[in-house]
């Protein structure tokens, strides 16, 4: 038995696939990601006024400190391709301090670009977290090892490889790249695709996640010699063993200062939140903060609600969606809380956000690796950077608000009539947040 009008129907979509076919092939067409990349480079990659390939987004013109130090705020991969290029340029020195170093496409990318730096004799170091590169290709480092890269391992998952008493809690989560004492780049970008999107190496398949945004700072100049000092700290640490708190290298920004460290360590009397709990008590007009893992010990949330009550505009961006999910849910945990205080709070949408940065009265600005998190205060070494500088400060205003732009609101009257299911899973995840 035929079917006259299922035949006809094959008949006519076959014609107008082959009608489609010819007309691609009629077309100069090109892959998604060699679009994006033709225009990034059409632009020029290294320069002010880039537009950035994921949002709207145009790299601001570099800020000069009183010091003559050049402060460059970055975002997304853009920031990876800036650590690339300096990293090219290098002439004596290379020091790379990364918590991910992974062994995809970018990652091999930035492997050949420091076994080539290393053979034309540049010196190398290379600070990697074991827990943080559990999953990558072990070959990566032995190439690196091989080129004359000195490398180390900080933490050891295996306890024989360990030097003195096996921390294994303890990460290091900094990431820092520096060239010739003269150039620093930090933030919360690793080393891996997601990061750097199209701007290190065209992938070979369309990344179907959802794009990473994050936030990274370059700086030359004289400040450069504080994250040199900070590296060369847990460089020894590294080397030698030891009390880890050697590690920890603090230069709190002074009242008329322009540049501070808070490069942190795992110790029982850390001077990191004492310092940021006063920032945020001498903040005056606005308190605006992007953090990708939000959940903070109660001396930060008390700190939080106490500034918004004071009057001040404390806005908070988290992740809408998140690579760790449970996380997400302590976060909102607090927001019942928060909003009551007078904090407003947004979900970052179309992204997975992975940016840490603080912006106090559009003056100073704290940009890093540092999570609002027990693991960012209690077991791991950060490394963030305080900048005083209305210029700057007014670049990060500008990107905070091109994050609203892409994100939801959440209001005290929705929030009020969430799901009790919610409720309780909220309220269990915050009784669980110092293990996350």
């Amino acid at each position: 038995m035929g079917f006259p009008h299922l035949k006809a129907a094959r008949r006519a979509a076959a014609a107008a696939s082959k009608k489609l076919l010819r007309r691609l092939s009629q077309q100069r067409w090109r892959p998604w990601w060699r679009r994006r990349h033709s225009r990034a480079n059409a632009a020029g990659m290294d320069g002010a006024g880039i537009a950035d390939t994921f949002e709207d987004w145009v790299t601001p013109d570099p800020v000069t400190l009183r010091d003559g130090t050049s402060v460059q705020l970055l975002k997304d991969g853009q920031a990876l391709r800036a650590a690339y290029d300096a990293i090219s340029a290098a002439q004596r020195r290379i020091c790379l301090e990364m918590y991910m170093f992974n062994s995809d496409e970018a990652g091999r990318e930035f492997v050949d670009l420091l076994c080539r730096k290393a053979r034309d004799g540049v010196r190398v170091f290379v600070l990697y977290d074991a827990f943080g590169c559990h999953g990558s290709d072990p070959a990566i480092f032995a190439h690196l090892r091989t080129a004359g890269v000195r490398l180390r391992e900080f933490h050891p998952l295996m306890p024989w490889r360990y030097r003195g008493r096996w921390r294994v809690t303890q990460r290091d989560h900094r990431k820092l790249v520096l060239v010739d004492d003269r150039i620093a780049q930090l933030g919360g970008l690793n080393v891996g695709a997601e990061y750097a999107g199209p701007w290190i190496v065209r992938p070979r398949r369309r990344y179907r996640g959802k794009p990473w945004r994050d936030t990274g700072l370059r700086l030359e100049g004289p400040q450069v010699a504080f994250l040199a000092a900070a590296f060369a700290r847990i460089w020894r640490y590294a080397n030698r063993g030891g009390e880890l708190a050697a590690a920890e290298y603090v230069v709190p920004l002074a009242a008329a200062g322009d540049f501070g460290v808070l490069a942190s360590a795992p110790t029982r009397h850390s001077r990191v939140t004492p310092v940021i709990q006063q920032l945020f008590a001498h903040a005056q007009r606005s308190l605006w903060t992007t953090m990708a893992y939000f959940a903070p010990t109660d001396e930060i949330i008390n700190s939080l609600c106490a500034t918004a009550r004071r009057g001040v505009s404390v806005r908070l961006i988290v992740p809408g969606v998140s690579d760790v999910p449970l996380l997400r849910i302590a976060a909102r945990s607090f927001y019942l809380r928060l909003l009551e205080a007078g904090v407003e709070i947004y979900e970052r949408r179309g992204a997975m956000l992975h940016a840490k940065t603080i912006c106090l009265d559009g003056e100073i600005s704290i940009i890093g690796s540092r999570n609002f998190d027990y693991r960012s205060f209690e077991s791991n070494c950060e490394l963030s950077v305080a900048v005083r500088s209305p210029a700057l400060g007014a670049q990060m205003h500008a990107l905070f608000q091109h994050d609203v732009r892409h994100s939801k609101r959440i209001t005290l009257a929705n929030w009020r009539r969430r799901p009790w299911r919610d409720a309780l899973l909220q309220w269990l995840a915050n009784r669980l947040r110092r293990w996350l």
